[in-house]
């Protein structure tokens, strides 16, 4: 492969990741045209169908390593819970707190969980780039619980009560999100190819959460309307999105990669804003703005030779690589 083709994958890499991040993105606005549609049915419809995708196009790596999943059931059935909590969580958060604010915590706080995961699980200490990027997150946090109600849209106005518990569901889906994305890299360590092991993982929490889109899926049959919103969410977002990060990741690095998925929570605001009409306070967009500041920290790649002085600086700390993207 000369250089100039191989400029030209990285490229187009960087682009189907870009996209796809764009893709993600839209999710919350989405689900705004669905009113009349529960948060619990719209996470259920969009991470159980797609999950359940993304293991259909995964069946024959799934079944050449069935013996050593098999061995790792515990590890997959982890994933599994997350992914089937993640969804649940994410979007109950955004219609409590609003989609903007919904999308900042969840989001902004998996990568500081991930960290805490690490610590425990593999006994990774923390680093002190992780320690900024938690302060930053909790005076983010901490900014929003304070900003008081929030206008969102056309809708009522947001009381101090859902934002607080808006934000929690934002940390849960946070936690969720870090725990499952651990998972899926605890079984690519221990050998199973990532589409077998991402198969895996997503193929079992849309198992888990097939019951519940079957209790609470009814709306998505009132109109036509409602119907669209959850074929999109499960066939664009959560089934292409995840085919083209895929693609693209195989054709760049995974620091590039997660730098263009910050892109997500910039569409995701904009789009709250532009679209759905939501209203910010000063002080709340001080906190979104902080919560994005600790994203960009924990998540931006570091140069080899900065990276080597802060293992020094940090006495061997280990700063943990960016989780897979939801």
């Amino acid at each position: 492969m000369t250089k100039t083709t191989a400029a030209a994958g990285r490229g187009w890499g960087a682009l189907a990741i870009l996209f796809s991040s764009i893709l993600w993105g839209t999710t919350g606005t989405a689900a705004s045209f669905a009113p009349g549609v529960g948060s619990f049915a719209i996470g259920a419809a969009a991470m159980g169908i797609g999950g359940l995708l993304q293991a259909a196009i995964a069946v024959r790596p799934i079944n050449a390593c069935r013996p050593a999943l098999a061995r790792r059931r515990p590890v997959i059935a982890v994933g599994a819970v997350a992914v089937a909590v993640y969804p649940l969580a994410f979007y109950s958060s955004m219609r409590l707190a609003g989609v903007a604010i919904g999308t900042v915590v969840s989001l902004g706080s998996a990568p500081l969980m991930s960290a805490v995961i690490e610590r425990i699980m593999d006994k990774h200490p923390f680093s002190s780039r992780w320690a900024l990027g938690t302060a930053f997150g909790l005076c983010g946090a901490l900014f929003l619980c304070l900003a008081g109600p929030v206008h969102a849209g056309s809708g009522p106005e947001i009381s101090g009560w859902a934002m607080s518990l808006g934000i929690g569901l934002g940390l849960l889906a946070g936690l969720s999100y870090a725990v499952y994305s651990w998972a899926a890299h605890r079984l690519i360590d221990m050998g199973i190819p990532s589409t077998a092991a991402m198969g895996s993982v997503f193929g079992a929490g849309g198992l888990l959460l097939a019951p519940v889109l079957a209790v609470t899926g009814a709306p998505f049959l009132d109109s036509w309307q409602n119907f669209a919103v959850g074929a999109y969410m499960a066939a664009v977002p959560m089934f292409a999105g995840y085919v083209l990060f895929g693609w693209g990741l195989a054709r760049v690095g995974a620091g590039t990669a997660t730098t263009l998925t910050l892109s997500e929570i910039v569409v995701a605001a904009a789009l709250a804003v532009l679209v759905v009409g939501e209203q910010l306070s000063a002080l709340a967009w001080t906190g979104a703005a902080l919560i994005t500041g600790s994203l960009f920290i924990l998540t931006l790649p570091v140069s080899p030779r900065r990276r080597a002085g802060n293992y020094a600086a940090d006495g061997g700390t280990h700063v943990p690589e960016p989780a897979p993207h939801r």
